[in-house]
């Protein structure tokens, strides 16, 4: 909309509001004089739009943007076809409409989780690093809209009958993600050199989403890890894979002689996120314990786990009275059996 001033109830000044450029002005004239105000919200519709075209911005490529982006240190994961599919294209040229049209381009069998994350996040990422230096607008894309299902995570009774049915190596591998929350990614990576089993500890290294992470080791899983059999290479892979794809064939054939329901490997991150929420662990702890680095997308996940209607108990207290019609009511008290 046009820079327009206006005042505000409690104030004697102007301010002004608009948009120019594709940039939101807002801002205070600090005159009570309308004629001049018009002019100060004037020049500073003008100014936005002289940054727009002779700015530092006007001719910065998406190309440009990236290798700024890549040089800061950020993650360089998913940006690969981003850069080919944009190349020389100025920043200001690139719309959110544009961002979304090509998350579709690029990825036209995927879900909207995968063009989200492969597309869309680091996209916008690019385009806002820019921003901080200046060089462009921010820019805000609006996700594509994913139907959450609850995911089916691994019980302790799985995992026992898992454990029960499968070798030392994939047995813990199978313990650690369930006890750890780490991806099958993130645990075939672990090499001796990470573990600590005196101090119980094991080091995942940086993941997908980031960082790195210290996670605890149950004494369950300090023995199934003790218990592997091998020479302790600080080199070697704990559970002897050497990649996620390693895992499929040995993890289904367990699953099969254990006579189990079939879950994949990630359903024991589930679990873990389930189990931990379920046993009222605040959901910042579990993020931050299991390798979440958002916490909304762990609400949005797993808020089955907490779903129970119940909870409302506690405003009572753990001492509760069923109702129960037979019985009568007595001086303002129900007259019934203690949970």
């Amino acid at each position: 909309m046009p820079v327009k001033i206006f005042k505000r109830p409690d104030s004697q000044v102007w301010h002004y509001r608009g948009t120019a450029a594709g940039r939101r002005l807002r801002g205070s004239t600090g005159t009570a004089d309308k004629e001049l105000a018009k002019r100060i919200a004037s020049e500073a519709e003008n100014r936005a739009w002289k940054r727009h075209l002779d700015g530092p911005g006007a001719s910065v490529t998406m190309a440009q943007a990236a290798l700024a982006y890549r040089s800061a240190g950020k993650s360089a994961r998913f940006l690969e076809p981003i850069e080919d599919h944009w190349q020389d294209t100025p920043i200001r040229e690139i719309t959110a409409g544009a961002i979304r049209a090509s998350a579709i381009q690029l990825y036209p069998n995927a879900g909207p989780a995968t063009r989200n994350r492969q597309v869309i996040v680091p996209t916008q990422a690019i385009i806002n690093h820019a921003a901080e230096l200046d060089w462009c607008a921010p820019i805000k894309v609006r996700r594509f809209r994913i139907d959450t299902k609850p995911k089916k995570p691994a019980t302790r009774e799985w995992v026992d009958a898992f454990t029960d049915s499968s070798s030392p190596h994939l047995g813990a591998l199978c313990l650690f993600m369930f006890g750890t929350g780490a991806r099958i990614g993130e645990a075939v990576a672990l090499t001796w050199a990470d573990v600590d089993l005196e101090a119980r500890t094991a080091t995942i290294q940086k993941t997908k989403m980031g960082d790195g992470r210290i996670a605890h080791l149950q004494q369950p899983l300090v023995v199934a890890i003790a218990n592997i059999p091998s020479n302790r290479n600080p080199h070697e892979p704990v559970f002897r894979y050497l990649a996620r794809e390693n895992v499929r064939k040995a993890w289904d054939g367990t699953i099969k002689r254990a006579g189990i329901e079939k879950l994949p490997p990630h359903s024991c991150r589930h679990g873990f996120a389930t189990a931990m929420l379920r046993a009222g662990v605040d959901v910042k702890t579990v993020a931050e314990r299991g390798g979440w680095k958002d916490v909304r997308t762990l609400l949005e996940t797993y808020a089955h786990a907490i779903a129970d209607p119940t909870v409302t108990d506690a405003i009572f207290g753990t001492d509760l009275t069923r109702y129960d019609p037979a019985q009568p009511v007595s001086d303002g008290k129900i007259k019934g059996n203690s949970e």
